[in-house]
């Protein structure tokens, strides 16, 4: 009874140190009388007890690995202060079991020699600029060594570059002075724009001015114009009827009465000039120069 109490109690244990379940998304390295013999993937697996070991175990997951402050020089002979992070994953169980004591500190101290190298390349004023290409170099650098590591850079950011203090206050003098320099040629080219836009609307003011005045000018003589023809209009329209009263009968005897009344007319204010009455001596005078008009109007008449 006792021997089969024992043989159950070691049966147990036989399948209990036999069975091995790897969890999600990890990777168990098995030796074989302490030689590599195979990699356990998620799932149960048996193994040989006392026989067969698991000596590693390992996530596949994505790590992030906090790369540790450090001083980098610049081209320029400037020192900055750089932190990173570095992301990786374990490709090949075997390799990260076999290929390095410790891939950890492997990857973290060829992080940090890379980004001196890389940095020290580049002046200060690119080392902000160009931060995707530090960490486009520091990933390749890596992942080229990591191979025989079983591990698989995926990418490295830089989280913060720190110059020294002195450096840190040029810049932002720097930074004072161009935007100084611009609100200086914004308000520049404002006045500039404001004296255009003045002198332009002084030009169009003038210009309209001047068109105005030339079409007032214009309308003027227009309208004189306009205003002699009327007038030579109606006086040719006056003589016309006149002409034609004349052919009436009776007509010359009142062109006759016309002109007598028109030379007393003459008399009356030719006396009448200087405050000194003139009388003519003769009124016989009078009779001549109605008879002197009337042969002029003949005179014209028969050109006519």
């Amino acid at each position: 009874m006792e021997i089969a109490l024992v043989l159950a109690v070691i049966a147990v244990i036989f399948i209990a140190r036999a069975l091995k379940i790897v969890p999600q998304q990890n990777a168990w390295v098995v030796e074989r009388l302490g030689k590599f013999d195979r990699s356990l993937t998620p799932g149960l697996s048996v193994v040989v007890p006392f026989v067969d070991r698991v000596a590693y175990k390992h996530s596949l997951k994505e790590v992030p690995l906090d790369v540790p402050s450090q001083v980098c020089i610049t081209k320029d002979n400037t020192q900055l202060q750089v932190d990173g992070i570095l992301y990786f994953q374990v490709t090949d169980p075997m390799r990260a079991s076999y290929g390095s004591s410790d891939y950890i500190v492997a990857i973290t101290q060829l992080a940090q020699t890379t980004l001196r190298s890389v940095i020290g390349k580049m002046e200060l004023d690119k080392t902000f600029e160009e931060r995707d290409l530090i960490n486009a170099a520091v990933v390749n650098a890596l992942d080229e060594a990591a191979q025989n590591w079983g591990v698989k850079v995926l990418r490295y950011e830089i989280k913060d570059l720190t110059p020294p203090a002195a450096i840190l206050h040029a810049m932002q003098a720097q930074i004072t002075a161009e935007r100084e320099k611009r609100a200086l040629i914004a308000a520049s080219e404002g006045r500039r724009q404001e004296q255009i836009n003045i002198a332009t609307g002084e030009r169009e003011a003038f210009i309209a001015r001047s068109e105005g005045e030339k079409q007032a000018e214009i309308n003027k003589a227009m309208g004189e114009a306009a205003a002699i023809t009327a007038v030579a209009d109606a006086t040719a329209d006056a003589i016309r009827k006149i002409a034609a009263a004349i052919q009436q009968p009776g007509g010359e005897q009142a062109v006759q009465l016309k002109v007598a009344e028109r030379a007393v007319e003459a008399y009356g204010h030719l006396a009448k000039t200087n405050n000194t009455m003139i009388v003519p001596g003769n009124m016989g005078e009078v009779a001549a120069l109605i008879g002197t008009a009337m042969t002029l109007f003949k005179g014209g008449k028969a050109a006519a």
